[in-house]
Order: structure tokens, then sequence, then C-alpha cells
């Protein structure tokens, strides 16, 4: 039996869905039992899984943006345009912004 780490994004719009999948290589601990053997398999299993939960975010990430790009472009082409709080959040991702009281 094949163990894969998945997750799925899901759409009301083109494209509804995409799923991201990446197969775990180490063999899940098949024990409850404490022993050296069974501790070394838990740390190679969750060790794998933590850099695949990194890749796929990733991954995720790189789709998100390819879409919100797709998104943008699309609007621009019915002639919307993003507000001003829209273009100062889109500057602003992935930073902390303290607003100051006026």
């Amino acid at each position: 039996m094949s163990t894969s780490l998945r997750a799925v994004y899901t759409s009301p719009q083109d494209p509804p869905s995409r799923s991201f999948e990446l197969q775990i290589v180490s063999p899940p601990p098949v024990s409850s039992e404490a022993s050296p053997e069974n501790a070394k398999a838990k740390v190679a299993y969750l060790s794998e899984l933590r850099k695949l939960a990194s890749t796929m975010q990733d991954d995720i990430n790189v789709f998100l943006t390819a879409q919100m790009e797709e998104d943008k472009k699309a609007a621009e082409a019915q002639g919307r345009k993003i507000s001003e709080k829209e273009a100062q959040e889109e500057a602003n991702y992935g930073e902390e912004v303290v607003e100051e009281d006026a």
C-alpha cells in the first residue's frame, strides 16, 4: 500500500479543482511499541512528511499565485480595476502592517 500526502483545491470557477499529491517513500510506523527501531521509523517517516508538506505548500502557493494573476488579467479585460485598498493589501501581502491612528 502506497502512502501519500494529498490536498485538493476547489473553486466555483474554472478550473473547478486541482489536486496536489506527493508520495511518501518512508513506511509509516507499524507499531506503537517503544523500541529503538520503531523510534527510527517514526523519525524517518515524520521527517519525510515534514519535507513533503513544505514542498506541497510551495506548489500550492505557486498555483494560487498564478490563479490570482489570471483572475486579475480577466478582471482588467472586463474593465474592472482593483480598489486602492486592494492594491495596498496586495503590495503588503505577507508582511505585518501596523496601521497608525490618525
